[in-house]
């Protein structure tokens, strides 16, 4: 018998011959299924294939330069034996599922960040390269700069979308295989990182063995992880303007400077750094830190919660998870949502509420507003914006006067149509405070297009402690418009740097002589309508994607502090005297003429209520001269019950 004659072998060929046979009938098949699918739908099969990448939760592999965030769950997730990434009170605090909910981990995702770049790119298409490029390079860092290091120059949002690695946004490696190399001095997305396969964390010695044999990438020690300098890169945007006719004027405009904003603050200078207040240390207890791996128990844990003030994005991410392919849990958002609402109520502001006087038909109090956060507040993106609301009410709850208040859409009812300034003193219900940034064109016009910004129109965003005119970075982190001429903000007798805004209300009380309740609240709104209205108005894929989820979404303004106060009633209430009748002129830098009908007692305060002058005045003409100038005063007159109060500005 021939060798292939043996029947044993002549069976197995037989078996392969029909296994062949049935393969290729299937791949015919399949083919011929997918060349239907692919004539009746949009995508083609590559993104059929990505999309069910996508439904594998966080992605796993490597893209020749960064691993995505599915590799580094087996340790730093949840640990079901309940051991690794635990707190002394047994609560599960895991990096993943903490920062899963991030806006960080979920850049790349961000609905609105997709419309706007699409809206920028509308308006100059011409640079559609320039501008997804920069973009990226924050936004998806994993997958823009693996792109550059195998020899891209641009990238776009198409390939984004083809990359499930780069959709994992700020992923673990965008900041912990960043380089040390000029740290700190980075800006616009220009970051560097590390080509071999390097993870540096905050513990020295690290056993290097788990880490290497599960994702081949080795723990290394390195100061710089906990360095606010490595958040500079992204944290610092300063963008190229472009004039209206979609030309490079070659002039920059700072965007963004989060970064030096805390650079130029007591918290640099305290060594508070950014990692201090966003990813807060835990510091009672022992904790391991990697699932199923013996390793000695550490001292501390560094939480990934990476809490911001975003609040309203959160929320429309949580309940859109779906569609925008996220793979947190709503639970993981909520606990999010929560750590973010506790910074803005807690870690953001005081807000202190003080009588100044009262008169038959005006109410004078101060509103000082101190900001704790180590950088201007509000920050980042331009859109962000704080506003206050006043309410004063009588003993019967009917509201006598009313500062910042919203309509059905959140808008701030009274605002004006370009812009609101700046207030020192506000002594009508149209005039609200809002602290924001405003950009302006080439023409000097407002603009939320961001390409399009040349200047700041305004920018009373109220600094850090700390926080000079004098400062080196001060060129990134200057303040703009009217509060430039208000010797209180972030200034006292002592000089800059208190990180304050005091805020004057005259209320015009309209001869009520009752007893008031005054309530302060100030409010955060990350996406205003009116920024937003522009965008909104346009149309593109990513847009018309955005609209429904903003219109749907819960955009409740913030809650960020707030602060009460009762007037007492005036005496005589039955029978009032008519208010005094004078008149004041500023005539010079340090004098003042006063007329009146009588001989009257002159009380003049400056706007922290300290009294810097009192004198008796004569009737008729009174010269006065003073010792203090280039500050705003309260100038007083009182003769018996009747009083008589202006408010100065001395040049």
């Amino acid at each position: 018998m021939k060798k292939n004659d043996d029947p044993g072998l002549s069976f197995n060929w037989r078996i392969f011959t029909i296994a062949g046979l049935f393969i290729a009938v299937t791949l015919l098949f399949s083919a011929d299924i997918q060349a239907t699918r692919n004539e009746q739908t949009f995508h083609t099969t590559e993104e059929f294939a990505f999309f069910t990448t996508l439904t594998d939760s966080l992605p796993r592999g490597y893209n020749g330069l960064f691993a995505g965030s599915g590799m580094c769950v087996q340790c730093h997730g949840f640990d079901t034996a309940m051991v690794a990434s635990i707190d002394p009170l047994g609560n599960d605090i895991n990096l993943v599922d903490d920062w899963r909910a991030t806006l960080m981990a979920n850049s790349a995702k961000d609905p609105f960040w997709r419309a706007k770049v699409s809206h920028e790119v509308l308006v100059y298409p011409q640079h559609q390269a320039a501008i997804e490029t920069k973009c990226t390079s924050c936004h998806a860092p994993l997958g823009h700069f693996a792109a550059f290091h195998q020899g891209a120059t641009t990238y776009s949002m198409a390939e984004m979308f083809r990359d499930s690695i780069a959709q994992d946004g700020v992923s673990c490696l965008a900041c912990h295989q960043q380089s040390a190399t000029d740290i700190g001095n980075r800006h616009s997305g220009n970051l560097l990182f590390d080509t071999a396969r390097v993870a540096y964390g905050p513990f020295t010695s690290p056993l290097s063995s788990p880490m290497l044999n599960a994702t081949q990438y080795e723990p290394l020690f390195s100061e710089h992880i906990s360095d606010g300098g490595l958040c500079a890169g992204c944290h610092t945007l300063i963008t190229e303007t472009i004039d209206l006719d979609g030309n490079f004027t070659g002039a920059t405009f700072v965007e963004q400077a989060t970064y030096h904003e805390w650079v130029n603050s007591d918290y640099e200078r305290n060594s508070i750094s950014c990692q201090s207040c966003h990813m807060p240390v835990i510091t009672k207890g022992a904790f391991y830190l990697a699932a199923g791996i013996e390793t000695p128990p550490r001292d501390r844990f560094f939480t990934h919660e990476l809490a911001g003030a975003n609040v309203s994005m959160l929320k429309l991410m949580r309940d859109n998870s779906a569609a925008l392919q996220i793979s947190a849990t709503p639970q993981d958002f909520d606990n999010v949502i929560a750590a973010t609402e506790n910074m803005l109520r807690f870690r953001t502001l005081d807000v202190a509420l003080t009588e100044l006087e009262r008169t038959p038909d005006t109410a004078f109090v101060a509103l000082r507003l101190t900001n704790k956060a180590g950088h201007k507040f509000p920050s980042g993106y331009p859109a962000r914006r704080a506003f206050v609301s006043l309410v004063v009410a009588n003993a019967t709850g009917d509201t006598l006067f009313h500062s910042g208040a919203m309509d059905n859409n959140f808008e701030v009812i009274g605002h004006n149509p370009t812009f609101e300034p700046h207030y020192a003193t506000i002594r009508a219900s149209d005039e609200v405070q809002i602290y924001e940034q405003v950009l302006g064109d080439v023409n000097g016009q407002v603009t939320t297009v961001l390409t399009r910004a040349a200047f700041a129109l305004k920018d009373n965003r109220l600094p850090p402690k700390g926080f000079s005119r004098d400062h080196l970075v001060y060129d990134t982190t200057q303040i703009a418009g009217q509060a430039l001429l208000d010797t209180d903000f972030n200034e006292n007798e002592l000089g800059e740097g208190t990180g304050s805004d005091v805020v004057y209300y005259h209320i015009p009380t309209q001869g009520f002589l009752g007893e008031l309740s005054l309530t302060a609240t100030v409010y955060y709104q990350s996406m205003p309508p009116k920024w937003m209205a522009p965008m909104l108005a346009e149309s593109t894929p990513d847009i018309d994607r955005f609209r429904p989820m903003f219109n749907a979404t819960n955009r409740q303004p913030s809650l960020v502090g707030t602060a009460d106060l009762t007037l007492s009633s005036l005496v005589g209430t039955s029978n009032p005297q008519p208010a005094l009748e004078a008149s004041i002129r500023v005539l010079g830098s340090q004098q003042l003429q006063i007329s009146c009908p009588a001989a009257t007692e002159m009380t003049i305060y400056n706007y922290f209520g300290q009294i810097l002058q009192r004198q008796q005045l004569v009737a008729g003409l009174n010269n006065i001269a003073l010792n203090w100038s280039q500050q705003l005063v309260i100038v007083h007159l009182r003769q018996g019950n009747r009083t008589f109060a202006r408010t100065c500005w001395l040049p």
